[in-house]
């Protein structure tokens, strides 16, 4: 039996703004927006090549992720294109021993970047190493 994490609830304000956010800014694909008898609106959005969606939920305490994960193969170009879509993503940095430093890193899964959506909900941008498998590792 497999067992999928395939959906992640995210805590928003606003359905709408988050929405717009993550579909329009951060590039995730808006997947379902549709509002269920009852009242209840689901939205749900993948980001590229991801077999996990979010869910953007109302209710519960907004910003309270945090280390949410995007695993790509090149931190740099990903930094580049989120900030280039008004995303507001911290530079690229790496971990030496435990310490954080400016810029890309040798060691394995060390580089990253990190954004927040408006609501505070944190998010990790973390390269892959080349040839640590996944859908684009090589």
């Amino acid at each position: 039996m497999e067992w999928k994490l395939e959906v992640v609830p995210v805590p928003v304000s606003d359905v709408d703004r988050a929405k717009a956010f993550y579909g329009e800014q951060v590039g995730f694909a808006v997947d379902l927006d549709r509002t269920v008898p009852g009242g209840m609106r689901i939205v749900q959005l993948t980001p590229p090549g991801s077999g996990c969606s979010i869910h953007l939920v109302t209710g519960g305490a907004p910003g309270s992720l945090s280390g949410l994960t995007l695993v790509v193969s090149d931190v740099v170009a990903a930094q580049k294109e989120l900030a280039g879509r008004g995303v507001p993503v911290g530079d690229v940095v790496h971990f030496d021993n435990g310490v954080q430093v400016k810029g890309p890193g040798t060691e394995p899964w060390s580089t990253m970047a990190f954004f927040a959506d408006p609501d505070g909900n944190a998010w990790v941008v973390q390269e892959r190493p080349r040839g640590a498998g996944g859908q684009d590792g090589v």
